[in-house]
């Protein structure tokens, strides 16, 4: 009897120690990031280094804002965003710099080298891509996988029916109009606009106009089809737009010719995120003509 009873007592301190062993082995999150890396996260992140202006402002609209410790230049918005320490520009990471912060994740888009991201793999530190998504009604998974990263899954949920609230409120109450509209991405040498397989494409016909780049299947717009289309309103970065109407030939077009030229702000339709609606509302007030 009393051997049975050693005996049952060490299977359960076996078993204990199994338990112990296991629990000090679990991760906080494990699985791929957009481009397909594995990605391991031990526990959950505290010192967050986001390269993504897209990244950052859903940060911010989650409440996890108190993780930044690092950001590119090019994260502007909201304005609160001034205080974290800069270590990039837009094409440009100083990896030295990022790791100064000591960092436990690196959120990265669609811009940041594979050369670079090794570096921060080398160096031990985990690095999760989240693309920037083609399609407005895809912002929703943005929202989804931060939530999972940064513990915020709540947030992220009530996040996406504010969203998916306002696509539909857009999808029913804007009709579309015969309006072509032409949004100036890059201007001079050579033309930029967006093609139909962009979220600012689903801005536009959001708004109720035609996208004259629509049937373009890259940036580049030839100059010969831009005066063909001849495009009844155009929307450009409010900095950029003087240069542009004085600018030959577009002082050809008639949207120029007829002061039908607005600005609009770079946030608003650049960078995916939630102030996208705040460009549809704006372009279909404008050719409604309200």
């Amino acid at each position: 009897m009393l051997k049975k009873i050693v005996i049952l007592i060490m299977v359960l301190l076996l078993v204990a120690c199994a338990d112990r062993k296991d629990g000090s082995n679990t991760v906080f999150y494990s699985g791929k990031d957009s481009y397909g890396r594995d990605v391991v996260l031990q526990k959950e992140p505290q010192r967050v280094v986001s390269l993504s202006p897209a990244i950052t402002e859903m940060m911010y609209l989650l409440g996890a804002e108190d993780k930044l410790v690092g950001v590119s230049s090019f994260c502007t918005f909201p304005p609160e965003v001034e205080r974290i320490p800069k270590v990039a520009d837009l094409l440009n990471v100083n990896p030295e710099s990022v790791l100064t912060l000591n960092p436990d994740l690196i959120l990265i888009g669609s811009v940041v080298s594979d050369k670079t991201v090794k570096q921060f793999e080398k160096a031990q530190v985990p690095v999760f891509a989240v693309k920037e998504e083609r399609h407005l009604a895809d912002m929703t998974r943005m929202v989804e996988t931060l939530g999972v990263l940064l513990n915020k899954k709540s947030e992220a949920d009530s996040l996406k029916k504010v969203f998916e609230s306002r696509l539909e409120r857009y999808q029913s109450e804007v009709k579309p109009m015969d309006k072509k509209v032409y949004y100036v991405v890059g201007y001079g040498l050579r033309d930029f606009t967006a093609a139909g397989n962009t979220f600012i494409h689903d801005i536009i016909t959001l708004a109720g106009g035609k996208n004259v780049g629509a049937p373009l299947t890259s940036w580049e717009i030839s100059r010969e089809y831009l005066f063909e289309q001849d495009p009844d309103y155009i929307f450009i970065r409010k900095e950029d737009m003087e240069n542009f109407c004085k600018t030959y030939p577009y002082t050809l077009l008639t949207a120029v010719k007829e002061n039908r030229v607005y600005p609009i702000e770079s946030g608003w339709i650049d960078i995916l995120s939630p102030r996208n609606y705040d460009a549809v509302e704006y372009i279909s007030s404008v050719i409604a003509g309200e």
